[in-house]
């Protein structure tokens, strides 16, 4: 009989050295034959199973119920195999399945790959009533089998508080034999036509054609894979054009692309070779050279293999001349350069199961490598495999990148909201905003127009990518008492309240707004999951009986600001007696209504913005959204209705005063330091709440506040710049922007309170900070409209 020990608790005792310990969550520490998944909420997912094998489904949020199907070696229903005493129809799989979703189709296709007829199912409904958040159920499979497990929900109404949530389910296999196997490659996105695996330590050249997609995947984690691609019809005729880094960094304008507009690789003749459609990573080193080996033989490992010699080696076979260095993109290899200008690297940021989905231009020879360092961090310090795939032309993949809501969060990638059909018809300028594309700015308009039409006359906006979270039960309130620093017991129900969300050292978490739509019953908006996470871990520590669900993905929004914004929308929104009607919703206040009449597509509408104008928000399902664009649209094209996106936006807000998530406010920050403060009702509310005592102290003792400061000149103040008086730093700009109804430069800018005084001279520091400086003032702030005439209005 073995016995297991603790490595440090050994080199304690004996007196060694401690061993090196970090934590990596990214990387799941799970034991042999142990294997976690997620199962999205309105989603599934398909598992094989053995004799022995125990599978628990876990609800993290409660109230989400789960279906599981099971299918013998034969592609037939047998609920059985799980000790199902009481199958019953698949009614929940069947609708998850007949969505028109990526997730959707993937768990098809996986199911006729195995030949497994969907028609006769019957299901084991687990996780059913009123269940609290985290709870459980576990079932032992008896045979060899295909499971496909499913968190069925219907599409949420902005006024119910029933969204679908996540599901975790975990797997303990009954057998393992030996070293724990590596972890399973990821299921295809769709049928490759090239499927191989790339040893650790060695090369493989492949061709594509034209509009095929080349997958890229680190089957482990913390894997380094260099890639390099050459015209095959330049080989033809005897020209070698590889991918070019200056080239490509000249031309994209940034260091690596990432997919989107800016998203191409060129080659030395500015020929376009590859795009990036998907990188659920963002973090490589693109054109290092790919390791060669110099570098091995410098550091005393002369025969070491390399991937140049792997790359000359594999492409002799088109006669390409072999270089001792071969320039490459280095998927998944993650270096930086410090302040000293010094190159350093640690290791990968990619996790299994991570990729890069490539797009090929024209047709193309390329070579991938599963690089074998092993003498420093770049793999880890254990070089794995890399798996690459190649996709037909006629696959549609979204352009995507990866979102974690926690570090240990299973990717999700950026997803189009319910306005894209008729944002996308306006602009192809989209950006990253949350795990959403958002329109940064629209064709036939741009910034500047965006921003006087937001001024003088209405906007729309597209601001799905704000975070949702439904609040309910007995204890509700209490919990949002004692998770924000507002006074929520003075809500009532109609009415909307800004808050912050603090910790316990006073430091934010995030800022939003809270609706309360009954007794027990709240929504919190806010610009992170953190918010929604942090709420449902502080009811589970106090025991309370609180759910808090997460509602995004089913309700999606419009902002329409702009003092035309009051006749644009009571021409479109119906409310039944019960409900204020649009024009008598005071600021801060909200109503639930429709489109159009008592038969059109629900909505809510609150009287709440970021502009400084008078404006709305109008909530609705994503199924909705097409329409809810359509009615505002006719509506708002007599008044001069235009569609404004993040970069006018951005000018809007810091012109008056409202702050940002990273910008003016992290978790070092208090509301006080943010310019908030008065979100924090220190004196009138009695009962405690998280980081009032750290509050109270930085309340009593403040360090920093934010200033408004005015620059002379036409150079503008960007987020970071360091402010002086002297030699002596006493502040960081936090947001600037050239003002156009100011007619000169603004910032927001974090004090030193000793200098925090209006009409205190300062100076911003550019270059060194000290090489050239940009003279200002400190004055009031919010610049524009001081005193919020406007949204009042």
């Amino acid at each position: 009989m073995s016995t297991v020990l603790n490595p440090q608790a050994v080199a304690e005792r004996l007196g060694g050295p401690r061993p090196t310990r970090s934590l990596r969550p990214g990387l799941l520490d799970l034991p042999p034959g142990v294997e976690l998944y997620r199962i999205k909420g309105g989603g599934s997912l398909v598992v094989p199973l053995r004799a022995g094998d125990k599978i628990t489904v876990t609800d993290p949020e409660g109230l989400q119920p789960c279906e599981i199907a099971v299918f013998d070696d034969g592609g037939r229903s047998v609920p059985e195999a799980l000790g199902a005493r009481q199958a019953v129809e698949a009614t929940g799989l069947h609708a998850v399945l007949a969505a028109r979703s990526e997730d959707a189709g993937r768990a098809v296709a996986a199911l006729k790959r195995r030949g497994i007829d969907l028609g006769t199912a019957r299901v084991l409904r687990a996780l059913e009533g009123e269940r609290a958040p985290g709870t459980a159920e576990s079932f032992t499979c008896d045979r060899e089998a295909i499971c496909i497990v499913a968190a069925p929900g219907a599409a949420m109404s902005v006024h119910e508080q029933a969204p679908p949530t996540d599901l975790t389910l975990r797997i303990d296999r009954a057998r393992v034999e030996g070293k724990a196997p590596p972890p399973p490659v990821a299921e295809p996105l769709a049928d490759p036509r090239v499927d191989f695996r790339i040893a650790a330590g060695t090369a493989q050249a492949y061709e594509v054609k034209a509009g095929e997609y080349i997958q890229v995947l680190d089957i482990e984690g913390r894997e380094c894979s260099d890639f390099q691609s050459l015209d095959r019809r330049l080989l033809d005729r005897g020209i070698a054009r590889p991918l070019d880094a200056t080239t490509t960094r000249t031309l994209m304008g940034a260091i690596y692309p990432s997919p989107g507009l800016y998203g191409k690789y060129y080659d030395v003749d500015q020929q376009a070779q590859v795009e990036i459609i998907r990188d659920t990573v963002g973090r490589h080193d693109t054109f290092g050279l790919a390791c060669a080996a110099k570098y091995y033989e410098d550091l005393g490992y002369p025969g070491h293999a390399n991937c140049s010699t792997n790359f000359s080696n594999e492409l002799e076979a088109y006669d390409v001349e072999r270089r001792r260095g071969w320039e490459a993109i280095n998927f998944f290899f993650n270096t930086g350069i410090d302040d000293t200008n010094a190159l350093y690297m640690e290791e990968p940021w990619s996790r299994p199961g991570d990729y890069v989905l490539l797009r090929a231009l024209t047709d193309l020879v390329c070579v991938s490598s599963a690089c074998p360092c092993d003498v420093d961090p770049a793999n880890g310090w254990q070089p794995t495999d890399i798996q690459v795939r190649v996709y037909p032309e006629t696959d549609l993949f979204s352009k995507a990148v990866a979102f974690r809501m926690t570090p240990d969060a299973v990717p999700e990638l950026t997803k189009q909201t319910g306005f894209n059909e008729r944002t996308s018809a306006l602009t192809r300028d989209f950006v990253e905003y949350n795990g959403y594309w958002i329109p940064n700015s629209y064709r036939d308009h741009g910034p500047q127009s965006e921003y006087w039409a937001c001024r003088e006359a209405a906007i729309v906006m597209d601001l799905s990518a704000l975070r949702k979270f439904e609040i309910l039960g007995p204890d509700a309130e209490a919990l949002c008492q004692y998770g924000l620093t507002r006074n929520v017991r003075k809500l009532a129900v109609g009415e909307v309240v800004y808050s912050a969300m603090c910790y316990d050292t006073g430091g934010m978490i995030d800022d939003g707004t809270l609706l309360k739509l009954g007794a027990d019953n709240f929504r919190w908006i806010g610009g992170s999951d953190t918010g929604g996470i942090w709420l449902r871990q502080q009811a589970e520590k106090l025991g309370l009986k609180a759910w808090v669900k997460s509602s995004t993905d089913q309700m999606h929004n419009l902002s329409v600001q702009g003092p035309k914004s009051r006749d644009i929308l009571k021409q479109v929104i119906w409310t039944a007696d019960t409900q204020p009607r649009l024009e008598e919703i005071g600021w801060f206040r909200f109503t639930v209504g429709r489109i159009g009449d008592h038969n059109g597509a629900p909505v809510v509408v609150s009287r709440t913005g970021y502009t400084g104008e008078l404006g709305y928000e109008v909530w609705c399902h994503p199924r909705d959204a097409v329409a809810v664009w359509d009615a505002i649209w006719e509506a708002g094209e007599p008044h001069g209705l235009t569609p404004l996106g993040l970069a006018a936006l951005d000018m809007l807000r810091i012109e008056s005063g409202l702050i940002f998530a990273g910008a003016e406010f992290d978790d070092q920050t208090d509301p006080f330091e943010a310019g908030i403060g008065f979100t924090v009702p220190l004196k009138s509310k009695d009962d405690d709440f998280i980081g009032r005592e750290a509050l109270l102290e930085r309340k009593a003792h403040p360090q920093r506040k934010l200033v408004g400061l005015e620059l002379d000149g036409n150079e503008a103040a960007t987020n970071g710049d360091c402010v002086h008086v002297g030699r002596a730093q006493v502040g960081t700009v936090t947001s600037g922007v050239r003002s156009p109804v100011l007619k000169r430069n603004v910032a927001l800018c974090r004090m030193d309170v000793r200098y925090a005084e209006a009409g205190t001279e300062v100076e911003v520091g550019k270059l060194d900070g000290h090489s050239k400086r940009l003279p200002a003032k400190v004055v009031p702030f919010p610049f524009y409209d001081p005193k919020k005439e406007k949204p009042r209005s």
